[in-house]
């Protein structure tokens, strides 16, 4: 029998195309968030990292282990739709690993996934154990990832704070969104980041309660805990109309979730998406367009996607 605070850690290692399929697998059976990470190095004497395309990345998903029926399931799941996939042969993709994590040692095993990263031209991503010295224009968003997604080491998270970025160098002086959502929190990291650039009132919507306990936790790290208000949840939202939607999902949840999106935005406002692989970029473009999103920006890394433009007046 397992302990009620133990998790079930699935752990694959994929090729960056084979990333978007590998997370769908095992979004089926994971209740406690799914993590991908690139291949790294640590550098500047663990202070930084160097990222290494060409090595595969490793997905990590998580299950509660107090029932050992739903251990055997989730694995057996898992395993068998990971062997359908390597069958067609279209990418490599590892061999399913399994081990029981006890909660109050998770954090401890995951620090030396987390670098302090320089994403953009400002943003440093400091993880709560690592040290930083900031340059004066660094935006530091402080960051323990705990068991949710979102750490800036994956390509569509980097792309949505360059897309962030580059979005707001637009803005007028004062002139930022006062309302955005951020759906499909994860960790907060967006959140944060869109505080960071001067969004004074967000709204950070997730499906995993997991995920809202790390938004909470991270925004009041950053003293943002005022300005940013998680809660268990997904569209519609249930409120007014932001000036700023961002959802960095994967590709086949933006299609399906479009309709809702565009309608989460005010006539003129913004939208900032991530997650998309180049294959299914044309899918995200044209639902987004026949729900009076135009697409305006893209910004692409590896193999990876983000757009971002208006809902039409």
């Amino acid at each position: 029998m397992t302990a009620s605070g133990a998790w079930l850690e699935l752990e694959v290692e994929a090729d960056a195309e084979a990333v978007e399929a590998v997370s769908e697998i095992l979004a089926r059976v994971v209740t406690g968030g799914i993590a991908i990470e690139p291949a790294f190095e640590l550098v500047d004497e663990g202070l930084g990292a160097r990222l290494d395309p060409a090595r595969p990345a490793t997905l990590r998903g998580y299950v509660p282990a107090r029932d050992p029926g739903a251990v055997e399931h989730a694995t057996a799941v898992v395993d068998a739709a990971l062997g359908h996939l390597r069958a067609f042969g279209l990418r490599p993709i590892g061999e399913l690993r399994t081990r029981i994590v006890d909660e109050a040692d998770w954090a401890d095993a995951w620090k030396a996934h987390f670098p302090v990263l320089r994403v953009g031209r400002r943003f440093v991503i400091r993880p709560t154990w690592r040290q930083h010295r900031a340059e004066p224009d660094d935006l530091v968003l402080v960051l323990d990832p705990g068991m949710a997604f979102g750490t800036g080491l994956h390509p569509t998270t980097r792309l949505c704070l360059v897309g962030l970025e580059e979005i707001a160098a637009g803005w007028a002086p004062g002139g930022a969104p006062a309302r955005a959502l951020d759906l499909g929190c994860g960790s907060g990291i967006l959140s944060l980041a869109a505080a960071r650039l001067g969004a004074t009132a967000i709204t950070a919507l997730d499906i995993d309660p997991i995920a809202i306990e790390a938004t909470a936790a991270n925004a009041a790290r950053n003293d943002l805990g005022a300005t940013i208000q998680p809660r268990v949840g997904s569209l519609p939202s249930g409120g007014a109309p932001f000036d700023l939607v961002i959802a960095n999902l994967i590709a086949s949840l933006l299609v399906t979730l479009a309709a809702g999106i565009a309608a989460e935005i005010r006539p003129g406002g913004s939208f900032l998406v991530s997650g998309i692989f180049r294959d299914r970029e044309e899918a995200v473009r044209s639902e987004f367009e026949a729900c009076g999103l135009a697409v305006t920006g893209r910004w692409a890394e590896e193999d990876w996607v983000a757009l971002s433009g208006t809902r039409s007046a």
